[in-house]
């Protein structure tokens, strides 16, 4: 049916051209028939395309952000590393030791 309806206006546009057409030539002035003819056509184009153009339809929004708990973390027992005075047998050291509770 729309490629019915473009190709009746289509025909209707070369007939009305057809008839526009001057039989013999002439240079005297119109009064500006041929300005006014000029506009009435591209007002009508304008008119007749905006009809047979498709609708635009927006695209959706986004969707809304979705929250995600973090993942659940190990963290294994709490170490410290803490210094320790031991006697080696000959006077006291200090040493380095790992404590986890």
């Amino acid at each position: 049916m729309r490629k019915w309806f473009i190709a009746l206006v289509a025909a209707l546009t070369i007939a009305g051209s057809m008839v526009a057409v001057t039989s013999e030539a002439d240079a005297r002035n119109r009064g500006g028939a041929v300005a006014a003819g000029v506009l009435g056509g591209l007002a009508a184009g304008a008119i007749i395309g905006a009809a047979a153009a498709p609708y635009y339809y927006a695209p959706p929004p986004p969707p809304p952000p979705v929250y995600y708990a973090p993942a659940p973390v190990y963290y294994g027992p709490a170490c410290r590393w803490v210094k320790q005075r031991y006697w080696d047998g000959y006077y006291w050291q200090v040493r380095r030791v790992q404590v986890c509770n």
